[in-house]
């Protein structure tokens, strides 16, 4: 009976929300869009118009830092988690099932994520995730999802967008993560701050315009924030390491509720993005996240 009652209270400890309380939503809508080994470092030199876009109408840093290791699958659990992996577990490029024991689960039996707040708190939330990277459904909660998709049709980067825009439009998801597995292949072939890597931004920054010319075909674009952000950098062909290059990645928000034209200047982790989204829907936040919602980007009322 001691037992039972101790993992009842525990259970019941993950769900406390003591860190943040609910508060009034900003924004009906989120799309979180990941570029896979996305450095700040290339920010400047990148023909990347509509993302610099995005930038001008929002709120923008280059200098969020990733967890360590400095690669994909830890910080892309660090990023939904709210944690980084001394608490959830991810610690490694390619971890599937925590390499530590999470140090809390919840229902679903994994580290809270923002997808599992979200449909806990709002059940009639629609909820979606669309990677090429098989590595995201292992840290992002599936039990939360309505839609999930692992892109395997090439080329990936179209097939991806079309897939995004397609349900963006059908289904108006309240939130919807869409990681793209570039540039960070580019990175490990031709590899980083490269003509070719500089090619791939410029090809994905019009994915990022189909995306949200989508949004406004769905009629939801006076709702919806937009996000725009990565796991790591990288240098030479590669990234793990404590370089800045690898460390430093770009964070861009933009939408109703958002400071135009504003640069993040506090402090920004990976941690910190999962906050930050539950901020935007009003959502209580569990005492195990680390990370802090970044106020600052919000227009006050």
């Amino acid at each position: 009976m001691k037992l039972l009652a101790t993992m009842a209270a525990a259970f019941i400890a993950v769900l406390s929300p003591t860190t943040a309380a609910a508060t009034e939503p900003i924004a009906e809508h989120v799309i979180l869009i990941g570029l896979d080994g996305w450095g700040s470092y290339s920010f400047e030199k990148a023909d990347m118009p509509n993302v610099k876009n995005l930038m001008k109408e929002g709120s923008y840093t280059l200098s969020k830092r990733s967890v360590l290791p400095s690669s994909s699958a830890v910080n892309w659990a660090s990023m939904y988690m709210g944690a980084g992996p001394e608490l959830h577990g991810y610690t490694e490029w390619g971890t599937r099932v925590p390499d530590l024991p999470s140090r809390v689960t919840d229902e679903h039996g994994i580290f809270p994520t923002v997808f599992g707040l979200l449909d806990r708190q709002n059940p009639d939330a629609v909820i979606g995730n669309i990677a090429e990277w098989d590595g995201i459904r292992y840290v992002c909660d599936t039990l939360a999802l309505d839609f999930e998709c692992v892109v395997t049709e090439k080329p990936l980067n179209m097939s991806t967008t079309k897939i995004a825009c397609d349900y963006i439009k059908s289904a108006k998801p309240t939130l919807l993560n869409i990681v793209y597995d570039e540039p960070d292949h580019v990175g490990h072939g031709a590899g980083h701050d490269t003509p070719q890597y500089y090619a791939k931004l410029h090809e994905l920054d019009s994915c990022v315009a189909e995306i949200v010319r989508a949004v406004k075909e769905a009629g939801i674009f006076d709702k919806t924030i937009i996000i725009v952000t990565a796991d790591h950098g990288g240098i030479g062909k590669g990234h793990g390491g404590k370089t800045m290059q690898e460390m430093e990645t770009p964070f861009i928000i933009a939408g109703p509720g958002i400071r135009k034209g504003h640069e993040i200047t506090e402090s920004m982790m990976q941690f910190d993005i999962a906050p930050t989204i539950a901020r935007i829907f009003g959502l209580e936040t569990p005492q195990v996240w680390i990370g802090r919602p970044v106020l600052s980007i919000f227009r006050q009322p």
